[in-house]
């Protein structure tokens, strides 16, 4: 497959670029976020299981709030659209940052709750967005490459994160107050890029008004758009639906307990909790790459066909991991980072592609599937609590094995 097509036009250059850079704000929040598990587990004395409702309380935003999104949106458009997910992130950074000497961690999940419908509403705009922003050919190519920034944040995400776990402080009041700062921070961006946002043209880009190009069903006898089919008999967006939540609960689990199994797993003496937010900002950088890398090859390769062959390979390195191969088995859990790299945004390309006028309404179910980071992580972690941290990297192999018959029959779009 030659590269024929541009990622984007001139006239859509600047709204792609500023699109990219939500990827990067919200990559930033859950980067950080998926560090905390072990971090709570300490300083609250919290069991796998029951520090995993971070990721609940995170993922459970995007079930909650991706239908309201989009149907804010499809009233408002895509420019409110991602000004209303800014002023959620916005709000629910500052609320963390002010509710952290009540130490309770229920007030902590409802304000990260709060945190996550910004984000849902983000992900409802934005993903959809940049797969019309140029050639209907290059969109699963054009979306891997913007969340190739939302990788790149992952790696400083963690980052944020030791900041978070330098505070080892026990006093009553004073457990939490290292999370002040980093929320305050990120909350002051995150209401800055909105009010930008707000000043800054946008083109409004209607399913309805991009016709030939872009995924209006024309009939065969006639040059006008066909009836199209409801959402539920077009098997390429439930099988993408049911494969974004298998994906996404298959990554929740992997990124959530990277930590846990570098640590609990005694790996190696140096290799201390302390140390724990590097090793997943290693991860994280093989993320970044793989998104890279595969951003350019599906200039060449069809997206589906490397989803396939990368979905294959965390199938057969799940098994190498949870048999605690010392060395052996944390290089293979940073390869399924690679391998993962390039799921989230082909799934999503590929279970909207030509749904037209529906795509709005496609892409919330698309994001209400992000729901699996809310199911899987705490299923995960009772199982690590009790057997082991590896014998709970056995559990995504399902997952996996649905996102490989997606990459290979389900994803296709099937004429009436």
């Amino acid at each position: 497959m030659s590269n024929k097509h541009s990622l984007t036009t001139r006239e859509y250059l600047v709204p792609f670029i500023l699109i990219s850079f939500l990827f990067f704000l919200w990559g930033i929040a859950h980067g950080m976020i998926d560090t905390l598990d072990k971090h709570f587990q300490q300083i609250m004395h919290l069991t796998k299981s029951q520090s995993s409702l971070i990721q609940f309380s995170l993922y459970g935003a995007y079930f909650g709030m991706a239908l309201p999104a989009g149907i804010f949106m499809r009233r408002y458009g895509y420019k409110k659209g991602i000004i209303f997910g800014l002023s959620l992130f916005a709000t629910g950074a500052f609320l963390i940052a002010g509710t952290t000497s009540f130490e309770s961690f229920w007030v902590f999940l409802t304000c990260l709750f709060i945190l996550g419908c910004g984000l849902a509403t983000l992900e409802t705009a934005a993903n959809p967005y940049t797969t019309k922003l140029g050639p209907k050919e290059s969109a699963a190519q054009r979306i891997n490459f913007s969340q190739s920034f939302n990788g790149l944040a992952w790696v400083i995400g963690p980052l944020i994160g030791l900041y978070i776990y330098g505070n080892q402080n026990t006093a009553d009041g004073e457990k939490l107050t290292s999370m002040i700062l980093p929320l305050s921070v990120i909350g002051f961006v995150v209401l800055t890029v909105a009010l930008i946002f707000l000043r800054l043209p946008l083109p409004e880009i209607s399913e309805e008004e991009i016709g030939h190009g872009h995924g209006v069903i024309l009939s065969a006898s006639e040059n006008k758009p066909a009836i199209e089919k409801p959402l539920n008999r077009q098997s390429h967006f439930v099988y993408g639906v049911i494969a974004q939540f298998c994906y996404v609960a298959a990554q929740t689990g992997v990124f959530s307990y990277l930590i846990n199994f570098v640590t609990d797993e005694n790996q190696h003496p140096h290799f201390d909790v302390k140390n724990g937010p590097y090793f997943l900002s290693i991860g994280f950088a093989l993320f970044m790459i793989g998104r890279m890398s595969g951003s350019y090859l599906m200039g060449y390769i069809k997206p589906a066909r490397i989803l396939a062959v990368y979905s294959a390979l965390c199938i057969l390195l799940l098994p190498v991991v949870s048999l605690n191969f010392g060395w052996v088995s944390l290089l293979s859990l940073y390869a399924i980072f690679f391998f993962m790299s390039i799921m989230f945004p082909t799934i999503f390309a590929l279970g909207i592609k030509d749904l037209g006028p529906q795509t709005k309404k496609a892409s919330s179910f698309i994001v209400m599937a992000i729901v699996g980071g809310a199911v899987f992580p705490p299923l995960m972690g009772a199982l690590s609590d009790h057997y082991t941290m590896s014998i709970g990297f056995f559990a995504p192999i399902p997952l996996f094995m649905f996102i490989l018959f997606y990459a290979m029959k389900g994803h296709h779009v099937k004429a009436e």
